[in-house]
């Protein structure tokens, strides 16, 4: 079984999108997706309102998410770790003790622009717009992560 995990700041807004959109896309018993967050605020939370709404939108329900902060445990447990943004990329890859840990880490919209170093923008201060803008861009990119793993 592949193993997936989102990473953003606190995991209610970004990362829980695309936990969410991923598990859509891909066959359940062949790849286990998974979110958290590098910062600590959020821990024991399910995703922000406004995350929950532009995923209902879509047909998804991501609201018995609970956020977890990101450990060094997950390098073990996962084969891919996507960053949403350079911040987020910086704080994963300072936790890892090995190059293995290092080659699992990636910038998720690396996946839809390869030659960018392309950050997905936070969207809690930017209302339903913000969130629409971002749900758009992480389901273009798990569509592509879908079709690789």
């Amino acid at each position: 079984m592949q193993k997936v995990l989102m990473v953003c700041l606190g995991n209610i807004c970004r990362s829980s999108l695309a936990e969410g959109i991923l598990q859509s896309k891909v066959n359940s018993d062949a790849v286990f997706v998974d979110s958290a967050g590098t910062a600590n605020y959020h821990i024991g939370k399910t995703p922000y309102e406004l995350s929950v709404d532009v995923a209902a939108k879509y047909g998804l329900d991501i609201s018995n998410q609970i956020a977890r902060q990101f450990v060094v445990k997950d390098f073990d447990e996962f084969d891919f770790i996507y960053a949403m943004d350079e911040s987020n990329y910086e704080n994963i890859l300072s936790l890892a003790r090995s190059e293995k840990d290092t080659q699992k880490v990636s910038m998720i919209l690396k996946e839809t622009h390869p030659t960018e170093n392309l950050s997905v923008p936070d969207p809690y201060y930017g209302g339903i717009d913000g969130f629409e803008n971002v749900y758009k861009m992480l389901d273009e990119a798990c569509e592509l992560i879908a079709k690789k793993i």
